[in-house]
């Protein structure tokens, strides 16, 4: 594969988890915010290849993928298809659920660690390293802390308080996918690493 092609590809991954049951969850964000994104950029992500429902550009070198192994393996399909493109790990960009962020909050970073979040740590074992960018978006921690409430708080429903929100943020999240894409992650990172950039009030 040519410099023009590594240069020009992009692997753009949302988190969550397969089946209708958790459609709808707080770790299911990710899923949602790509799916918008294809849904702009006109990809459909229908077909079957990584263990992932995925979608393709050719004109734009767009590659979307959402990983169907469950949140805890997600990093063997992203390693699968970046093996495949022949991919640096700068080239993909993964959309995730953040319990560190409150809710209509994004940051989009570059590297770092999982900070407990499992598709994120399965992804840099998978992958070998953790240079590859991050869109995390905010759900907000949950009442009390520890791992079970943690556990029920990504996996649960959104309130109905927090769901009058979700379309904003999914709106704003596609639309800062669209900036990266079009005038760098810097430009992006500027305009949505703060406070009200994706258009909706933070919950007190």
């Amino acid at each position: 594969m040519n410099q023009k092609v590594l240069r020009e590809e992009l692997l753009i991954v949302g988190l969550g988890n397969p089946e209708s049951d958790y459609a709808d969850t707080r770790h299911n964000l990710g899923f949602a915010c790509v799916r918008e994104l294809g849904k702009r950029l006109g990809i459909r992500v229908d077909r079957k290849r990584w263990q992932s429902l995925v979608g393709h550009s050719e004109g734009k070198g767009i590659w979307l993928v959402l990983p169907q192994t469950y949140m805890n393996l997600s990093g063997q399909p992203v390693a699968k298809a970046v093996r495949d493109l022949n991919l640096t790990p700068d080239r993909v960009w993964v959309v995730h659920d953040e319990l560190d962020l409150p809710l209509c909050r994004l940051r989009i970073r570059r590297g770092g660690s999982g900070a407990g979040h499992n598709g994120v740590l399965s992804v840099i074992s998978s992958l070998g390293t953790d240079d590859f960018v991050r869109f995390r978006v905010g759900i907000g921690k949950p009442p009390r802390k520890g791992s079970p409430a943690g556990r029920s708080h990504v996996l649960g429903r959104f309130t109905k308080a927090e769901a009058a929100r979700i379309p904003n943020i999914v709106v704003g999240v596609a639309s800062a996918l669209e900036l990266a894409i079009e005038a760098g992650l810097e430009r992006a990172m500027d305009h949505y690493n703060r406070p009200g950039a994706l258009g909706c009030e933070e919950l007190k």
